[in-house]
C-alpha cells in the first residue's frame, strides 16, 4: 500500500478546522432564537386580536341583572343604580366599582356581584336592619343597627313596630354614627333578646351617652339603665314596680344604675318634708 502524503504544515489543519466549528455553533443558537421570536410574535398577535374579538363579542354583552336579598329597597331602584352595567362586556366589566356604587344607597349594607356566563350578572343585596325611629327637631328618621340614618320615616314604613330614639346626632349619611347611636343600638339589641320585654319598649333616650333612659308601654316613668346590664336592670324594675307604686303613686323617673338600690323621684313632689323624703325613696333589690 502506498503511503498517503500529509502536509507537514500544522497551520493548515488549524485553519481548516476552527472556522467550521464557529459557523456550526452560530447556526445552532440563531435558528432556535429565530423560531422562538416568531412564535412569541404570533402569540402576542393572537392575544391582541383575541382580546379585541372578546371585547366586541355580542354573546358576552350583559343583558340580564338578577337582584336578590332586597326587601325594603325596590328591585327597580337597584337596577336604576346599575343602569350603566347593562351592555358592558361581562368578562371585562369592573364589578368591584359597580359594587362600590351600589353600597352608596342608604339601604345597602353590602352587596355581592357574580358573573354568570354568557350574559348575566347576579347581585345579592344585604340590607341595613331598621332598629328604631330617630327623632330630632320634630322630624322622624328610620335608623339602622348602628344608629345611622336609612331614610326619612313616612307612611311607607307604617308596618314597622319600632321604638322612638331621642338624643341621636342625626347626620346626612349612613356612615355618620356617634357614640349615642351605638348606645341606642346596644340597648335595643339587648332588649330584643327578651321578646316579652321588647314588646313593651316604647322609647330610648341617649342624650347622655353614658346613661340611656327607657320608657315602657303602659308606664310613664323614665327608667335610667346606664350603659350596660340593660335587661337585668329593667327586669329588676318590673319585679319591684308594684312595691314602688305602693310608695309613690306617680313616678317621674327611676334610676337603676346602682347595684343594690333603686332611686325614685315622684312626678309631683310637694315642699313638705314627707315629699322630700319620697323624692329619695329607695327599695332594696331582692
Amino acid at each position: 500500500m502506498s503511503p498517503v502524503a500529509i502536509s507537514a504544515d500544522k497551520r493548515f489543519h488549524r485553519a481548516h478546522v476552527k472556522p467550521s466549528r464557529k459557523r456550526s455553533r452560530l447556526r445552532a443558537i440563531s435558528v432556535p432564537l429565530a423560531k422562538g421570536g416568531l412564535i412569541a410574535a404570533f402569540i402576542v398577535l393572537l392575544i391582541y386580536r383575541g382580546g379585541a374579538v372578546l371585547a366586541e363579542a355580542p354573546l358576552l354583552k350583559i343583558n340580564h341583572i338578577v337582584v336578590s336579598g332586597n326587601h325594603r329597597l325596590a328591585t327597580a331602584d337597584v337596577l336604576s343604580m346599575l343602569g350603566g352595567l347593562r351592555g358592558e362586556n361581562i368578562v371585562l366589566s369592573d364589578l368591584d366599582a359597580w359594587r362600590e356604587h351600589l353600597v352608596t344607597s342608604p339601604w345597602v349594607r353590602d352587596a355581592t356581584f357574580r358573573r354568570s356566563l354568557p350574559s348575566t350578572v347576579e347581585v345579592v343585596v344585604a340590607e341595613r336592619e331598621p332598629l328604631g325611629i330617630g327623632r330630632q327637631k320634630g322630624q322622624l328618621f328610620l335608623v339602622d343597627e348602628r344608629g345611622a340614618v336609612i331614610d326619612n320615616y313616612g307612611p311607607q314604613y307604617a308596618d314597622l313596630d319600632l321604638p322612638i330614639i331621642d338624643g341621636l346626632t342625626i347626620g346626612s349619611s349612613a356612615g355618620d354614627v356617634d357614640r349615642r347611636g351605638e348606645l341606642a343600638a346596644r340597648v335595643i339589641q339587648a332588649i330584643r333578646s327578651k321578646p316579652g320585654l321588647a314588646k313593651r319598649l316604647s322609647q330610648v333616650d341617649v342624650t347622655d351617652q353614658h346613661n340611656a333612659a327607657v320608657i315602657l308601654n303602659g308606664d310613664q316613668a323614665v327608667i335610667y339603665v346606664g350603659d350596660d346590664r340593660f335587661v337585668a336592670r329593667l327586669e329588676s324594675y318590673l319585679d319591684l314596680a308594684s312595691a314602688l307604686r305602693a310608695r309613690v303613686a306617680e313616678i317621674d323617673y327611676v334610676d337603676l344604675r346602682f347595684d343594690d338600690r333603686i332611686y325614685v323621684r315622684p312626678a309631683k313632689a310637694s315642699k313638705s318634708a314627707d315629699a322630700k323624703r319620697q323624692a329619695r325613696a329607695t327599695a332594696k333589690r331582692p
